[in-house]
């Protein structure tokens, strides 16, 4: 059974107030400053050479709604999902020896830090006897500061009934039309509140508060025995209630109430080498799985082996062509709304903007302070993480964008240069390999070109190349008014395994002679 002081320092309660801070302020508060100075002090009285406490609370809601028909009556019927959790807690981190060590606890008391801080500095002691080189950390500015996504209405404070209520709304005007067999809608929120300080001087407070949702139509034709699905995915974002009026739920369930109809009826493509026309809500993914994990410092050289890979662009790769002199892409924790953004990294590195590939030339990994030095760097990009005061903060993946092309290129434009060929939008399956160099990808929603011209859709699509091909085959990408962000907010890393949450903003784009497959 928890004390009183046990429960006091684990309580929902006691971390609001341990965060709260006023209005507009610009300093982190001085009860998390208090905490943290014990941290500091007993490392440093532990021969730590380097400290590092973050306190942290996370949570998350789900409310989700699905309608579908009644077996015996026909019936809609509506059943809605709601899920909530919430974290609290703190990490110690330490160098000893020139190694890491690492503890938490979700006691957040004076008495339970000076503990784990203890016990970090044991697990330094014991990595050391073991580790090939001593850490080195790229030099850092100290910082003392608070940082607020900028937002109007926190998520959290929106009643469940009257999400579900807007959610309602969006399943029955996918239900509209009895061909649909199935509606579905979502509203996930998310938020961060974390302090970090260390023994170089930093103390920083951010909250990071995201809003994610979607809607989704199925259609089934029983007498041919298959089914087809179309998604409507508005931008995930870093913005509080506000931004959901802007996602026109209920304008776009009527577009994929008809068009996932126009889906079923689809005929499927014919194969071969075709040029592609990708949308930012289907090329975001591609850019994720084909720039963002192979711009990973660790999975460059081999650290990430045993999940999801290594990469192929390797350090020999830095000033060499891997793309397009039309192809330009920017790590980024700075630009709004975007899902990794942030002040700082875990690190207490803050945050920037940083070039990965320039006319086609890669120029930069994705880099901790502790791992600038691998590639002849002076400084941190900015790029650590945890998802978590329970786990170890590594190298995570940034905002990655594209950057758009001229102004005076539409889609039209991009289109109208295409014989024969496929606009494809929206996420669909994918499979790349352990270097992330040959790949295939699928899409949520596809649509003939012929002719120049923009005809009707198809269904069954994926295509196939390998990364350096399929960038050197990018010709053509649409002026800044086309483009757009899309994010993920499932980004698994690591083992143990960590999920990260990061958006890629891109424009339309044109690939030529890609293969093109019918998938079943």
């Amino acid at each position: 059974m928890l004390s009183r002081r046990a429960f006091i320092g684990s309580s929902a309660a006691y971390a609001a107030h341990l965060f709260a801070a006023p209005q507009g302020s610009t300093k982190p508060g001085g009860d998390l400053e208090k905490l943290a100075a014990v941290a500091l002090r007993e490392a440093k009285k532990l021969k730590a050479t380097y400290c590092d406490v973050r306190i942290a609370r996370y949570r998350n809601q789900s409310v989700s709604l699905r309608a579908t028909p009644d077996r015996g009556t026909g019936r809609t019927l509506e059943v809605p999902s709601v899920f909530e959790d919430s974290s609290f807690g703190f990490g110690v981190r330490v160098i000893v020896n020139g190694a890491w060590g690492f503890a938490s606890s979700p006691l957040v008391t004076s008495e339970e830090i000076a503990r784990i801080t203890g016990e970090a500095v044991t697990i330094a002691k014991a990595n050391a006897s073991i580790q090939p080189r001593p850490v080195k950390l790229a030099p850092a500015k100290a910082y003392q500061d608070r940082w607020v996504t900028p937002f109007e209405k926190d998520p959290f404070t929106v009643p469940v009934a009257e999400k579900i209520e807007l959610l309602h709304g969006v399943v029955s005007e996918i239900k509209k039309n009895k061909r649909v067999f199935a509606g579905t809608a979502n509203l996930n929120s998310r938020s961060e509140d974390k302090y970090f300080a260390s023994s170089e001087g930093s103390s920083i407070q951010q909250f990071v508060v995201q809003v994610f949702g979607g809607a989704g139509a199925n259609a089934i034709d029983r007498e041919q025995n298959i089914s087809r699905t179309r998604t409507y995915q508005p931008t995930q974002v870093s913005a509080g209630w506000e931004y959901v009026p802007k996602m026109n739920f209920i304008e776009n369930a009527q577009r994929i109430r008809e068009e996932v109809l126009e889906h079923l009826a689809a005929p499927g493509v014919k194969a071969g080498k075709k040029d592609l026309v990708l949308m930012p809500s289907h090329l975001m993914l591609t850019i994720h799985e084909s720039v963002g994990h192979p711009t990973e410092l660790d999975r460059a050289l081999g650290y990430e082996a045993n999940y999801a890979g290594t990469s192929y662009i390797t350090p020999d790769k830095i000033g060499k062509r891997i793309a397009s002199d039309l192809v330009t892409f920017y790590g980024d924790r700075i630009y709004p709304q975007g899902l990794a953004t942030c002040g700082y990294d875990d690190d207490g590195v803050k945050t920037s903007r940083f070039t990965i590939i320039d006319k086609g030339i890669f120029q930069h990994y994705q880099t901790t302070r502790d791992q600038a030095h691998l590639v002849g760097e002076t400084e941190s990009r900015g790029c650590s993480y945890a998802d978590s005061w329970a786990t170890v903060t590594f190298q995570r993946m940034p905002n990655v964008w594209l950057a758009p092309g001229k102004p005076e290129t539409t889609l039209d434009h991009l289109i109208g240069g295409i014989d024969d060929g496929v606009l494809i939008e929206g996420r669909g399956s994918y499979s790349i390999d352990q270097q992330r160099y040959n790949f295939q990808f699928g899409g949520d929603a596809f649509w003939e070109i012929k002719g120049g011209k923009k005809r009707g859709m198809l269904s069954r699509v994926s295509y196939q190349a390998r990364t350096p091909d399929f960038w050197q085959a990018c010709d053509g990408i649409a002026g800044p008014s086309y483009w757009q962000q899309f994010g993920t907010s499932g980004d698994a890393k690591g083992e143990p395994t960590q999920i990260n949450a990061m958006s890629h903003g891109c424009s339309p784009a044109r690939f030529r002679q890609v293969n093109t497959i019918l998938t079943d």
